[in-house]
């Protein structure tokens, strides 16, 4: 008999808008509204990894920060654990960022330079555990240093003498000292080298396992998102347009869109990277302040047709496979 899974996040039509002052010098000119997220849906699992993937300008991050309350949503709920987070107030919301946490792209900008490693680290403690004696704060941080590969020694060192590799475990032992349920990976491993990207991806799972951790993992390396990730959200222009269980999603992926990225990974075999067939796309991405009518990927799809310019198709299927395309739905 399988066991249920309990659904620990549960985002609902989620929408992020941000304003953008008209050009025009009238004093009653209204901004312009660019849509950062377009009406968003999805599921996270506990001990689930969910990959987003997408073109730069999609909005992944900042559905990432949406999801925190960094950003705040136009429209739409954010549930976590049965609460929804969208209707929160400050001192709330602030208190339930012990059980979500979140790793950011760069990772020597995401550290305080005039702190060493031991404050980066043990600010949350202080933040949230303010009872809690300077030895048993120190204690704490030396056991998670020790648990991401940092040595103890270095607890008095700032964060300029050390890697890339090194800063981003720092920012991962930051995420990690609350013992949250989850963490929002922002492109944790873009800034890195290949070798120190592999090394981080596995010392996520690792944690993942040992800490019962649920992941929302965004990438642009599909490769990444293929090792990691138990489900997939592929995302254009705000829109989520493909959403489905990662081995399915890279053996048969059904959008225009997702099939265009996915014959972009390399194949580690010679003889079939030289003969697969890339699919180009054509133009650039459109600007989301004035995206085009319709299916917002037509302008740049092979395989579009007239309809697709008159009705926004809806992400259609199951929480196994669902996708957002007209010529789908025939």
């Amino acid at each position: 008999m399988s066991v249920e899974k309990k659904l620990i996040l549960d985002i609902k039509n989620l929408k992020v808008q941000f304003n953008i002052p008209s050009k025009s010098i009238l004093p009653w000119a209204k901004p312009t509204a660019l849509k950062a997220v377009d009406d968003v849906s999805l599921k996270l699992y506990e001990g689930e990894t969910l990959g987003v993937v997408g073109e730069s300008g999609c909005g992944k991050s900042t559905l990432a920060r949406a999801i925190i309350g960094l950003v705040p949503a136009a429209a739409g709920n954010v549930v976590w654990l049965g609460e929804d987070l969208t209707k929160m107030g400050n001192e709330p919301l602030r208190l339930k960022r012990k059980e979500i946490q979140m790793i950011f792209q760069d990772p020597l900008a995401s550290l305080n330079p005039r702190m060493n490693v031991g404050d980066i680290i043990a600010e949350p403690l202080r933040t949230f555990y303010p009872k809690l004696s300077k030895q048993e704060v120190k204690d704490q941080v030396k056991e998670m240093m020790y648990r991401v590969g940092l040595l103890p020694n270095v607890i008095n060192r700032y964060p300029h003498e050390f890697s890339g590799g090194q800063c981003q475990r720092i920012g991962i032992a930051r995420a990690l000292i609350l013992k949250p349920k989850m963490i929002i990976c922002d492109e944790p491993v873009s800034a890195l080298d290949v070798s120190i990207q592999a090394q981080v991806v596995n010392l996520l799972k690792e944690l993942q396992k040992e800490f019962g951790l649920s992941l929302v993992f965004i990438a642009h390396d599909l490769s990444v998102v293929k090792h990691i990730s138990d489900r997939v959200l592929v995302m254009y222009l705000g829109n989520a347009v493909e959403f489905s269980e990662c081995s399915t999603l890279f053996a048969n992926p059904q959008h225009p869109y997702t099939k265009a990225l996915m014959s972009a990974v390399p194949i580690p075999d010679p003889k079939l990277e030289r003969s697969k067939k890339i699919q180009m796309l054509e133009g650039d991405l459109p600007s989301p302040i004035n995206p085009p009518s319709g299916c917002v990927f037509r302008t740049r799809c092979p395989v579009a047709v007239a309809e697709c310019a008159n009705r926004k198709p809806k992400l259609l299927g199951d929480e196994n496979h669902s996708v957002a395309c007209l010529l789908l739905e025939k």
